[in-house]
């Protein structure tokens, strides 16, 4: 049995639960390699989609995750949160293979995102133009969708954005 075999094609029902995680998530957690080891670690970082749909942070060049990311962009980040009751692997969640592209501060993509993360998330106003942050996009290669028991879904870039 190939990993394919695993996943459901992807239906309008795991595309609509995949955009919901991806809309109400506030954070996630991203996974990446650190840059002297090689040894995976995983973080947690504020999330918001941009106007286009696409998962973006904005992160301090003070954490150890900026620099892996300035390194090596290949990550991973994970969204959808186990509800208060029952087992929390029937929960679904949703996990996005991804590029990390950092803005240029100060470039007309960067002032766009800026103006729309700070209508989504004013408190952010408080340090967005601190010189260590900086916006990051997180390019979608695919994702794998969890929405349940017997509910494995493998997503294209268009099925999430």
């Amino acid at each position: 049995m190939s990993s394919k075999d695993l996943f459901q094609p992807a239906d309008a029902e795991a595309r609509t639960l995949a955009k919901t995680l991806m809309d109400t998530a506030t954070h996630a957690a991203l996974a990446f390699v650190q840059p002297n080891t090689a040894a995976p670690s995983v973080t947690r970082l504020a999330l918001a989609r941009d106007e286009q749909g696409a998962p973006v942070s904005l992160i301090s060049q003070l954490a150890t995750h900026t620099a892996a990311l300035a390194a090596n962009p290949t990550c991973a980040l994970l969204v959808g949160e186990p509800g208060e009751k029952g087992d929390p692997l029937t929960h679904p969640r949703l996990t996005l293979h991804c590029t990390a592209r950092f803005l240029e501060r100060g470039s007309a993509e960067h002032d766009t995102l800026r103006a729309h993360y700070l209508s989504i998330r004013p408190k952010a106003k408080l340090y967005v133009d601190f010189p260590d942050f900086r916006f990051v996009r997180f390019d979608i290669s695919d994702g794998l969708l969890n929405g349940g028991f017997g509910k494995a879904y493998m997503l294209s870039p268009s099925d999430l954005i």
